[in-house]
């Protein structure tokens, strides 16, 4: 089973709660399963450029004319996409790594998510619409915010995004391991609330570690 790790936290290991809970899901993982395969890429050694219109050309010129040939500006401009999303279209389960920023996703994260989940890696176009090429059925979200936040609440911008992207594609299984509340002078239970995601973090893994 492949397993690829996307890091989508700048801060150290030290101090980041997402990157602490992905080391309770891998320890766990990799106990659990030790022939898993794990390709870790941490976004802010290998950053993701914005898509441009040349990187755009490159990506949909061919969905709407087979012929097209693209310029060289087009390919120049579709280098990270082409150097990084096979990591993705080989994986048989997505882990993102990362924190909450203004109730969403950080930046970097949906910039490498434009340059990978495109059209002739991840998905075809077919006459009834998006054929996927992958082999990824599971992504799993190790998420901390320092807010708290309730289920289905409407200043949740991260999970319905992530799950609309992935549900694009036809990925449907979303776990979720999330350790809200975690600025300790705003919330006294900021160490309970981590644990109960740790606690996630490791039933999911269990989880995963059982997929052949």
């Amino acid at each position: 089973m492949n397993v690829l790790h996307v890091i989508a936290n700048p801060r150290p290991a030290e101090t980041s709660k997402s990157k602490k809970l992905a080391l309770e899901f891998f320890t766990t993982l990799t106990e659990k399963n030790p022939d898993v395969l794990v390709n870790n890429v941490d976004l802010y050694q290998n950053k993701p450029p914005f898509v441009t219109v040349e990187a755009l050309n490159y990506f949909w010129g061919p969905v709407a004319d087979p012929a097209y040939n693209p310029a060289k500006a087009e390919e120049t401009a579709a280098n990270y996409s082409n150097n990084n999303a096979q990591a993705l279209v080989d994986a048989d389960v997505l882990v993102l790594t990362l924190p909450v920023w203004l109730n969403s996703m950080p930046s970097i994260l949906k910039a490498w998510i434009d340059q990978v989940i495109v059209p002739g890696k991840m998905f075809n176009m077919g006459p009834e619409g998006v054929v996927p090429t992958h082999h990824l059925r599971t992504v799993v979200l190790l998420v901390s915010s320092d807010e708290i936040y309730k289920e289905g609440d409407v200043l949740d911008g991260l999970t319905p995004a992530l799950r609309a992207i992935f549900g694009y594609i036809g990925v449907d299984d979303i776990q979720i391991a999330w350790a809200d509340g975690q600025d300790s002078v705003r919330h006294f239970d900021s160490a309970e609330r981590f644990e109960m995601a740790a606690e996630a973090a490791r039933e999911i893994a269990e989880e995963i570690a059982e997929l052949s």
